[in-house]
């Protein structure tokens, strides 16, 4: 399978993204970078972490402007596999190519974590390697991670079972305890109507291997691959 990994000015986990399907798990990835216009020949496309465009104005509000966007949107449109990871969810946000927003964090802080992610739906093209209600061990690293949207948006997230991972315990309680960032409903991570684009805050990529304590967002990544 063939990933590419869009780089934005200030994004810092491609390399993280690229190691671990690389790598760990042996598969075509090539950067991108976001004054391309073209993403002819690949599978899935990766939206990685970071600060894109320093974070100005919005987080990822500059970002969605890049020229690589356009051609993002009309991958997404034709049906590609598209992932977008803490600032990656931001840009596809901004860009519309998901709903709601990202604001800071209830308590004001960066924060720094592992968290437990309790699998909502493992029927998707991003987990469908998961077991139902399986919780994965994967951090976070943000402090505009706090999902919102309106009422009846999320009333339709919930009907469309778009959301994929929700914050948890280890034992898959859903409990404002284990909401690291204020998100509602405890979102850590959503697909669109059309089930091919993911946005979630937490970073498999950090999440591939026992030395950094955990090879959970392997599954992620493992769905991906499993799609073709």
């Amino acid at each position: 399978m063939k990933f590419g990994i869009i780089v934005f000015p200030g994004t810092w986990s491609d390399q993280d993204c690229y190691y671990a399907l690389h790598d760990i798990l042996g598969q075509g990835a090539d950067y991108i970078w976001h004054k391309e216009t073209q993403l002819s020949g690949y599978d899935c496309i990766v939206l990685p972490g970071g600060f894109s465009y320093g974070d100005y104005l919005r987080v990822g509000a500059i970002a969605r402007f890049s020229p690589i966007m356009s051609a993002v949107e009309q991958f997404a449109h034709d049906g590609g596999l598209v992932i977008g990871i803490c600032n990656g969810f931001q840009i596809l946000c901004e860009a519309g190519l998901l709903p709601g927003v990202l604001l800071p964090s209830s308590h004001l802080q960066y924060r720094c974590q592992w968290v437990n992610l309790s699998v909502e739906n493992n029927h998707s093209s991003f987990s469908s390697k998961c077991d139902k209600k399986q919780v994965l061990r994967i951090p976070i690293s943000h402090y505009e991670g706090n999902y919102y949207a309106d009422e009846l948006t999320l009333e339709e997230l919930e009907a469309n079972r778009q959301v994929v991972f929700r914050y948890s315990t280890l034992s898959g309680e859903i409990s404002e305890d284990a909401n690291p960032n204020g998100s509602l409903h405890n979102i850590a991570g959503v697909v669109n109507k059309e089930g091919n684009v993911l946005g979630m805050m937490p970073h498999p990529e950090r999440a591939c291997e026992p030395l950094l304590g955990s090879e959970d967002g392997n599954l992620i990544w493992e769905s991906i691959i499993g799609c073709l």
